[in-house]
């Protein structure tokens, strides 16, 4: 699922992208004045009315532009999943802090032209962050424009990880402490706001795990369009099956894989 391909732009898609995000706002923002209580999903994960709710204004407002396209969402499932493209739907993400009344949530969406993804939104409302990019077009925030940053030494970088869990149990946690020991700062933002960062410069690396392609395809995007890199944790592409992520300013990407596993 490497972002970098030719392809042809339409030049509908980021802006009806923008109306569905916003339209997933206004769910999300009625919510947070007043209040959603979860309950847990098969998969042992929350949902509440604000993820529901939400997905199907996002779904609303592409199917009336794109009747053509197929979705993929964390809440309605798939629908279309051959088609040419294919919108990709996480329309709470943070579920966990958002009923816990911790701002770090966001709604991310990626459009996938044939297999290929091409366009990221995350949308973070609390922290009044909308971030996105096209394929080719460059990284924006809030109109403006976003680059990685050169640190190319571990010893001056600064590392932001989140959901680690499944690290913690396995062989990768060694390495991840061996990382630790060498760098300058380490932070966990977490969930969209240190890929935030790390496309404004303003971090150098995040290491997630326990993530799904849901999570990370818009942001996976916005970095590699702001001059960084991203794969999983092995250094494989980004793919629909990826459950961990390590982002870069790409300058540093292989010594940190190499720190990680050596």
């Amino acid at each position: 699922m490497s972002s970098v391909y030719a392809f042809a732009v339409d030049a509908r898609w980021l802006n009806v992208a923008q109306h569905a995000v916003e339209a997933a706002q206004q769910v999300l923002n009625h919510y947070w004045e007043h209040g959603a209580v979860a309950r847990m999903k098969a998969d042992a994960t929350p949902v509440t009315l604000a993820d529901e709710e939400a997905e199907a204004a996002i779904r609303s407002v592409l199917a009336e532009a794109f009747p053509d396209h197929g979705f993929y969402g964390e809440e309605g499932g798939s629908d279309r999943t051959d088609a040419e493209c294919v919108w990709l739907i996480d329309p709470l993400d943070g579920t966990k802090s958002f009923v816990r009344r911790q701002p770090f949530f966001s709604t991310q969406l990626a459009l996938l032209q044939h297999g290929k993804r091409v366009l990221g939104v995350s949308n973070a409302p609390r922290f009044a962050e909308r971030a996105h990019a096209v394929v080719g077009e460059g990284a924006w925030l809030n109109g403006a424009r976003l680059q990685v940053s050169r640190t190319d030494t571990l010893a001056a970088a600064a590392l932001s990880t989140g959901n680690l869990r499944t690290l913690a149990s396995g062989s990768g946690w060694v390495g991840l402490g061996a990382l630790v020991a060498q760098v300058d700062r380490v932070r966990g933002y977490g969930d969209f706001y240190h890929f935030h960062q790390l496309a404004a410069g303003q971090l150098d690396v995040v290491i997630e795990s326990d993530v799904n392609i849901l999570d990370i395809a818009a942001l996976a995007t916005i970095v590699e369009e702001a001059g960084g890199r991203v794969t999983d944790m092995h250094g494989e592409p980004v793919r629909l099956a990826t459950t961990s992520v390590v982002a870069t300013n790409g300058v540093l990407h292989e010594r940190v894989l190499e720190a990680l596993w050596s």
